[in-house]
């Protein structure tokens, strides 16, 4: 299946959200709310059998944050980029994915650990690197009192 017809199938079984086929890559803006089930349907799906998730990073965008997520079908051929918007910033969460793809714990847990970002029903959320009450030191506005980073 090219890429154009991974987009309208798609664009076909999930109506509400966006599907841009020009690039490199297939991708997909999807709601929070929606997230978990679109990704089920990626990875069970025959037509799609994302069977690896190979990346997963936030971005502060100082008003939400941005959740984006690259799966590959390692059968088939294909690569899906999907973005998630978290428009919480005080208080951002995320249904984890870590029940579909074992290699989420530890990315979910990364972006936890250095952005602030909870995901819901995560098997072991916890810090990664830093220590309880550090602070998050890749959000925007971070301060670090004791090294005196300023965002």
């Amino acid at each position: 299946m090219e890429k154009e017809q991974l987009g309208l199938v798609l664009a076909e079984l999930f109506p509400a959200m966006e599907v841009v086929t020009s690039g490199e890559h297939v991708r997909v803006k999807a709601a929070p709310a929606e997230f978990h089930k679109l990704a089920t349907t990626l990875r069970d799906d025959s037509r799609f059998q994302f069977d690896f998730l190979f990346n997963l990073y936030g971005v502060d965008r100082e008003d939400k944050f941005s959740l984006i997520y690259n799966f590959e079908s390692t059968k088939l051929g294909h690569i899906i980029d999907i973005e998630t918007d978290l428009a919480d910033h005080d208080n951002p969460v995320m249904d984890t994915v870590s029940d579909l793809w074992k290699t989420a714990e530890f990315q979910e847990r990364e972006i936890y650990d250095l952005m602030g970002v909870k995901f819901s029903n995560h098997p072991d959320l916890r810090r990664l690197f830093l220590e309880d009450g550090w602070g998050f030191p890749l959000r925007k506005d971070y301060k670090d009192d004791i090294n005196f980073i300023e965002r």
